[in-house]
């Protein structure tokens, strides 16, 4: 009787771990914060999932290197267009802005062409279903010296 209690509880987790992320209808990008921030209509703020961008300076601060240029892509692909919002885990963040994956009409996955252009970072602390995907652009910024990864052997 316990083998069968720790086979269904072991398929469960697996069934929770490899789920399909939630995705919206379209919804309207109003302005981009930051490399990884956005404001969206009906939404509020979104954090892009699993990436983190250089963060621009702010009063007193200083810009990190890339990060104007993270901002700038960002609001190239998605200020004023329709995007759909795929949530995979944890809805918000500690500031309260939302969580997600960001694909532009024609599917692009926005988070990760972020990171293949050296432009922002892999940042998961939890297991996320498209996390092998930004591995992959993040491998591919590095070999291919981009962005971020340029001053890098």
């Amino acid at each position: 009787m316990q083998i069968l209690r720790t086979l269904a509880l072991a398929a469960m987790a697996v069934v929770q771990t490899t789920h399909a992320p939630a995705r919206t209808d379209p919804v309207l990008v109003r302005f981009v914060l930051d490399g990884d921030t956005i404001d969206v209509a009906t939404v509020g703020r979104v954090r892009l999932l699993g990436i983190d961008a250089p963060e621009i300076g702010h009063r007193f601060d200083t810009t990190a290197p890339f990060g104007r240029e993270a901002k700038q892509r960002l609001t190239s692909l998605v200020a004023h267009r329709w995007v759909r919002l795929e949530f995979d885990g944890k809805r918000e963040d500690a500031y309260n802005r939302h969580l997600a994956y960001v694909l532009l009409e024609d599917g692009t996955f926005v988070n990760a062409l972020l990171v293949r252009d050296g432009l922002a970072r892999v940042s998961a602390r939890v297991p996320l279903a498209r996390l092998d995907e930004l591995r992959r652009a993040e491998a591919d910024a590095r070999d291919h010296r981009r962005g971020m990864w340029s001053a890098f052997r």
